[in-house]
């Protein structure tokens, strides 16, 4: 049992390995030290090696496409792993198949189109993300400014940062009954100058708060547009 509980924290707070120091790969490796974990970075370019070597734990220049490299490296002892290799589909395949082969645990790609996160999947990758993709779609969502931030998850669920519809200014929660009317859930308002605080049935909403709404897509966009 004790060696079930290690090995689950060393999931949440164990050192993870990143292939790929392009825009996706690094930003996920920096914020990683942010957060306290320890990170070794592997890159094939020298002059991102070198630019990254004083911000990241460790940083080595290896082609991660050739499994002997990565077994010197000590890959086959990290529990997490990020692939953020995106110019070239065949590498990626090839890097995520090699941790696949090396028995890590959880393995994080960064997929270009369908067809490839399909074939990153079918190899064994564990998690496949579409950050063109993903941030496209928030940012269409934040074009009408009718929303100020957006967060989607797979189920077609959201979670929103938003000003308060007409319906909802000047009024408590209990009174404007956002939920049945609308379907959506108001979880956090924060007036000018104060934190965000958790919604309650007597939380009044002035004109000038914002708030954090979760729901369906389509609710949150129907219930925006009462703006």
């Amino acid at each position: 049992m004790a060696r079930n509980s290690n090995q689950k924290q060393r999931e949440f707070d164990g050192p993870v390995l990143v292939v790929g120091l392009g825009r996706f790969g690094a930003a996920t490796a920096e914020q990683l030290v942010r957060q306290g974990r320890e990170v070794l970075a592997i890159e094939k370019s020298a002059n991102l090696v070198q630019k990254f070597s004083g911000l990241l734990t460790h940083v080595v220049q290896a082609d991660a496409t050739n499994i002997e490299a990565l077994e010197q490296l000590g890959a086959q002892e990290f529990t997490s792993a990020v692939v953020g290799v995106g110019t070239s589909i065949e590498s990626s395949v090839l890097i995520t198949a090699n941790l696949v082969d090396l028995g890590i645990d959880q393995i994080w790609v960064k997929a270009i189109t369908p067809s490839h996160g399909k074939i990153l999947t079918r190899i064994g990758a564990h998690h496949v993300v579409y950050p063109e993709a993903d941030a496209g779609t928030r940012t269409a969502h934040l074009v009408g400014r009718r929303l100020l931030d957006f967060i989607e998850f797979d189920d077609g669920f959201a979670i929103v940062k938003m000003y308060p519809p007409q319906e909802v200014r000047s009024k408590t929660l209990t009174e404007s009954r956002i939920r049945e009317k609308f379907g959506v859930t108001i979880v956090g308002v924060k007036s000018p100058g104060q934190d965000f605080t958790y919604a309650q049935a007597d939380t009044f909403v002035a004109g000038d708060d914002t708030l954090i709404v979760a729901g369906e897509v389509p609710l949150l966009e129907r219930f925006a547009a009462q703006l």
